[in-house]
């Protein structure tokens, strides 16, 4: 299928799909006359891509780890080992957010918010 159906099938732009196809998330082949020509599973592909950046992959982690979800014997089983490192990761990064909220909040009214807040009695900030 061409590109504009494509776009209109994945409910995307032909834009974001030539982007898709230059970072290597899609391919299509060239047809004699110049058109790119993409195989009726684009499609879904698309949809996962979109599905998977709303959960909070970014595009490297898609590209990285599309192969393998297409090569796996259960792709059902490998969704859920690469949910669960996402959470892991997502739960890592509230810990660090929580710790910066901490500290942010400990310099409120410090009359110097980037002065450490255990630093010298004279210190300026």
């Amino acid at each position: 299928m061409r590109i504009g159906e494509l776009a209109a099938q994945a409910g995307m732009t032909r834009d974001t799909i030539r982007f898709y196809e230059k970072v290597g998330l899609v391919t299509g082949r060239r047809l004699a006359n110049g058109y790119r020509d993409f195989s009726p599973e684009t499609v879904s592909w698309l949809h996962y891509v979109r599905t998977a950046q709303t959960l909070g992959f970014s595009l490297a982690e898609i590209a990285r780890h599309g192969e393998e979800l297409r090569e796996a014997p259960d792709a059902a089983e490998a969704l859920s080992a690469l949910f669960e490192g996402k959470i892991q990761v997502i739960d890592a990064r509230m810990a660090e957010l929580a710790t910066l909220r901490t500290e942010l909040a400990a310099r409120v009214g410090t009359g110097c918010p980037l002065r450490t807040v255990d630093g010298p009695a004279g210190a300026r900030g």
